[in-house]
């Protein structure tokens, strides 16, 4: 198991990302949450099994239909043992 911190920036507020992020983390078995960051960028936390978890980050790369990804940044942090994947407001 992997817990990441993961802020993703670029075009991704307003394009449906949180909605998407969450939609595929439940898809793939990934645990956490994600949220809108004040300076318009999106905040992650996400927990599951490595191989699980990098195609999620790929993913991140990409982001939803109308987003436009510029930086995707990811650290490594302590399991929080998280349930399920929620949108935070």
């Amino acid at each position: 198991m992997k817990h990441l911190n993961i802020r993703v920036t670029g075009k991704v507020q307003g394009v449906f990302f949180r909605a998407n992020t969450q939609k595929m983390a439940s898809e793939m078995g990934i645990q956490g949450w994600v949220r809108n960051e004040p300076d318009g960028s999106v905040y992650v936390e996400a927990e599951g099994d490595d191989e699980k978890m990098k195609p999620f980050v790929e993913w991140l790369h990409q982001g939803s239909e109308q987003s436009r990804v510029d930086q995707v940044l990811v650290e490594e942090s302590d399991l929080k043992d998280f349930k399920g994947f929620e949108i935070k407001r």
